[in-house]
């Protein structure tokens, strides 16, 4: 009876150690993925009525306005950038924070169970329809645990 106990006892122990090591992710990074710079030399033209949303590992752009854009560069947090086809109007269009990239080959931290870093937060989402083309700014909205925090640090 004591040897079963103790076999269940080390399993559990490996398990536990290799879910650690499997969650255990330090940086998002691959050199080959690398992107061009933030354009920080370039104005913000306007911003535009189109609403981004933290869908957990994902950004979720709600386009609800009549305009279209093709052949753009999607900028997060004046950090991260992923090349997008087309954002046609009326369109909601879902995005893996895992497909965005930055100067260094670095990506932002999606989020999930078993992570290391928490979440990167989607602060700021502009696009950009050429390389010298102005930004144009959408709006980010935070999520409810944002908030919360938010209120907290209001009230303390």
């Amino acid at each position: 009876m004591e040897r079963a106990t103790r076999s269940q006892t080390l399993a559990a122990a490996a398990l536990t150690a290799l879910s650690l090591l499997v969650g255990c992710e330090t940086m998002r990074y691959e050199p080959a993925k690398a992107t061009r710079t933030y354009p920080a030399h370039l104005p913000q033209e306007r911003v535009a009525e189109v609403q981004v949303f933290n869908d957990g590992d994902a950004m979720l752009i709600v386009n609800a306005t009549v305009e279209s854009w093709s052949n753009i560069d999607i900028w997060l947090n004046q950090r991260y950038l992923k090349k997008v086809d087309a954002l046609a109007a009326g369109q909601t269009l879902r995005i893996p924070l895992g497909e965005f990239w930055d100067v260094r080959g670095e990506g932002p931290f999606p989020g999930g169970l078993l992570r290391y870093f928490p979440p990167t937060p989607i602060r700021l989402v502009q696009i950009q329809t050429g390389p010298d083309a102005p930004l144009v700014g959408f709006k980010a909205i935070p999520t409810e645990r944002e908030l919360d925090q938010a209120r907290l640090k209001k009230d303390a």
